[in-house]
């Protein structure tokens, strides 16, 4: 009885057992027909081919409307290894201009990368110019697997602003890791605007579905392209510098090193920015890009680095307007409080040397004639001032955090890439380098922008425009308007230091002084009312020139700095360089006197060791 009981209860387990395996069968089938697209996808591979359509990319001008970059046609080979079989290869390298070797070298290249598929088209020779094209094209159809992808190139009108502009170039890994838009051969913004502003200016992609048969022959648009997605162009973009004061900027910097920046105060746009030693933007466009960016990586004077904005100098006398400034905000100084200078600043068994002038000396004379011994007072007065400060890591901070309201010591955010934020050192950085033991003096240099203090041309150049606006910049930027849509606001958004206003009238009367009857006199123009300051920088070699100004002194329409490496003098480079820039700006042009001045410092060069630029 037991034994019938058993075989009972094993049937009934064997029947639930094929049952749930039956309902599992039933559920996966149900699941792959109805509910899952696995197999649609699978078919749909084999049935369709899915053409990317390049949109073209956005134009690019300068802020009087003058074309500087635009697009031309060329052409892209793209193979697919599945369908490449049987061709003439040597044929097909003399129609393409490699040798058999090179067409080796491609293919196993093609096979290597991480996105590799035999059915899909892998890009084969890129950007073949529209003239080299037409006999490949004659040829193609002996050719089966490969076939041609129209691709715009970008062209640049000429050989100025290669810093500001950027260039193109093929994606790499990363690039596709980090955004799912690109692929193996796409293109896209390397350096400047062209990397800043990819995303506006590259458009979005379209793309045919193309039908093809059994045999994978392609047998015409699916649905006569009623799902195809067209290209979408990039936005154009309006630059804020002005192409003819770019072209002189780079004129009176040939043959040296250094950088020029001029901003428009009441809106932070960028006029000019010039680096040099530069390069010609055309030369990284086409094939030969790779071979010419090795070039210019490998060259001593280093023509990539836009010193404008990655170069970190010592800002010399221009600094002193901040010392100014902060004095008078703090307390320790007043307009007409006086400090002594026998040829320099002397106490307690330290000299720090100035040039010959009256003493003592008050503010305003003090910027006129750029003296060293009052801003050094100055900022041993405000690190001692215990009344305000309990000791002189307070003070320091204190100061520190008045510049940083200034733009220096940190990014000032302008839409170009590779920014560097310069030095401000602060009181734990001079607490570990001197372990607690330094004081005002130990650090008496920072006061008139020697030291550990670096600032780049660009944050010399916000001074002037800070100045010019009696205590408030705008970030600066190089963009004015993209198509369709406004710049960032924080582009539009004016930042206050804490300083107060009123005592930016002084800073001003100073540096109007400097131009009238003092060190920045040869940028006297008649009628300009111009504002400057020179900076002779101490350098391990022969100093740096530098000057910052702006004008008219009155609604300011340009601030501009100069920054000459191993120039001399503020007076020697800075000085003439920054007067032609504002009267080029502010007038139009230069007049026949002042052309002449341009190009005896266009043809002035500087040796740098066994280089002269």
């Amino acid at each position: 009885m037991s034994g019938e009981l058993n075989f009972s209860n094993r049937k009934f387990v064997i029947c639930g057992v094929a049952i749930v395996v039956v309902i599992i069968y039933l559920l996966r089938l149900f699941t792959l027909q109805l509910m899952s697209d696995d197999y649609k996808k699978n078919a749909d591979s084999n049935a369709f081919r899915k053409d990317i359509q390049y949109p073209s990319r956005g134009l690019i001008f300068d802020r009087k409307g003058q074309l500087l970059v635009y697009n031309e046609a060329s052409y892209n080979i793209m193979v697919v290894m599945n369908d490449q079989r049987g061709i003439d290869t040597l044929d097909f390298c003399r129609t393409v201009g490699i040798t058999p070797e090179t067409y080796v070298e491609k293919m196993k290249e093609i096979k290597s990368k991480p996105h590799y598929s035999r059915h899909t088209p892998q890009l084969f020779m890129s950007q073949i110019p529209a003239e080299e094209f037409s006999l490949f094209r004659e040829k193609l159809f002996r050719f089966k697997g490969f076939s041609v992808e129209k691709r715009g190139v970008r062209h640049y009108m000429s050989g100025i602003a290669a810093h500001i502009l950027g260039d193109v170039g093929e994606v790499n890994d990363k690039d596709i890791a980090e955004d799912e838009y690109y692929q193996s051969g796409d293109y896209i913004g390397k350096l400047g605007v062209e990397r800043s502003y990819e995303k506006e200016l590259r458009g979005e992609k379209g793309m045919h579905i193309m039908l093809r048969d059994a045999h994978g022959r392609t047998q015409g648009r699916y649905q006569g392209g009623k799902y195809d997605k067209q290209p979408v162009p990039g936005k154009d973009i309006l630059l804020s510098i002005d192409s003819e004061l770019q072209t002189l900027a780079e004129r009176l910097l040939e043959g040296k090193l250094g950088a020029i920046v001029a901003i428009e105060p009441s809106t932070g746009e960028i006029l000019c920015m010039a680096s040099s030693p530069s390069y010609d933007p055309r030369q990284m466009v086409g094939r030969s890009r790779g071979k010419n960016h090795l070039m210019l990586q490998k060259d001593p004077m280093k023509p990539l680095l836009n010193r404008a904005i990655m170069g970190m100098y010592p800002p010399g006398s221009t600094f002193k307007i901040t010392q100014a400034l902060l004095g008078l905000q703090e307390g320790c100084i007043t307009p007409d409080i006086a400090f002594p200078c026998h040829h320099g600043f002397n106490y307690k068994g330290l000299h720090l040397g100035c040039h010959g002038h009256s003493s003592p000396i008050n503010l305003v004379p003090a910027i006129g004639t750029s003296c060293n011994a009052y801003f050094c007072w100055n900022l041993y007065r405000m690190f001692n001032d215990r009344s305000r400060f309990k000791d002189t890591q307070e003070a320091m901070t204190r100061w520190k955090d008045h510049l940083v309201s200034m733009g220096f010591g940190y990014k000032l955010g302008i839409d170009l890439p590779g920014e560097k934020r310069g030095m401000i050192p602060n009181a734990q950085y001079y607490d570990d380098h001197y372990n607690k033991a330094w004081n005002a003096l130990t650090v008496i240099s920072i006061s008139i922008g020697q030291g550990e203090v670096t600032a780049t041309p660009l944050q010399i150049a916000n001074l002037a425009a800070t100045v010019a606006n009696r205590g408030y910049y705008y970030v600066p930027h190089i963009v004015h308007q993209i198509q369709g849509s406004r710049i960032d606001t924080k582009y539009r958004t004016p930042k206050h230091t804490m300083v107060d206003r009123k005592w930016y009238d002084y800073a001003v009367d100073g540096m109007r002084r400097a131009v009238v009857s003092g060190t920045c006199h040869a940028a006297n123009i008649p009628g300009l009312d111009v504002c400057g300051k020179t900076g002779t920088a101490q350098n391990r070699g022969h100093d740096h020139s530098a000057f910052m100004g702006f004008a008219p002194k009155d609604n300011p329409k340009i601030a501009v700095a100069a920054y000459v490496e191993n120039g001399g003098f503020g007076a020697v480079y800075g000085v003439p360089i920054g007067a032609l820039i504002i009267e080029q700006y502010v007038n139009g042009k230069l007049s026949p006197e002042a052309e002449k001045k341009a190009d005896a410092i266009q043809h002035r060069h500087i040796k740098y060791g066994d280089y002269v630029r």
